[in-house]
């Protein structure tokens, strides 16, 4: 894995406490990681635009009740704009339900971030690759391949 700027890991981390915000159920933290004119759905003909109409979408996924999403990033990269970032990374979808007959399913995301005028990181757009049924093993290198601390250089 190639190693990442400090300002990368700054955003690595950002993407981690998102993730983080779904998987503690809490709505309150998740908004608070998008921007206000953000869109997420990017490449939709119709995204969903603005913090409050995605926070109201994604309520049942932060709930957590009737599918678990969890994700982490596997790469994170700033240009030459140091205020905007990308990262990238897999997305696992579980049904809760011991008897439902696909219990898993993985993705990906791909997300861009702008760091505003009071320096915090937050997304500006972000999109996904539709999940496909994922077998007991491919949900176990999904797991182990989740890193907690940055490959920074």
């Amino acid at each position: 894995m190639a190693s990442l700027t400090a300002a990368e890991c700054e955003v690595w981390a950002r993407e981690l406490s998102f993730a983080q915000s779904v998987a503690d159920h809490d709505a309150v933290a998740f908004a608070s990681h998008i921007a206000p004119e953000a869109a997420f759905g990017a490449s939709l003909a119709e995204p969903l635009r603005g913090r409050d109409e995605i926070a109201r979408s994604w309520a049942p996924l932060v709930e957590g009740k009737r599918v678990k999403l969890v994700w982490y990033p596997t790469r994170t990269t700033i240009a030459g704009d140091s205020d905007v970032a990308w990262s990238s990374g897999p997305a696992l979808f579980e049904n809760p339900d011991p008897q439902a007959s696909q219990r898993y399913r993985l993705g990906a995301f791909h997300s861009v971030w702008r760091r505003g005028d009071d320096g915090v990181w937050r997304v500006m757009f972000d999109d996904g690759v539709e999940p496909r049924p994922a077998t007991e093993e491919q949900v176990a290198a999904f797991h182990a391949g989740r890193k907690t601390r940055c490959p920074r250089g």
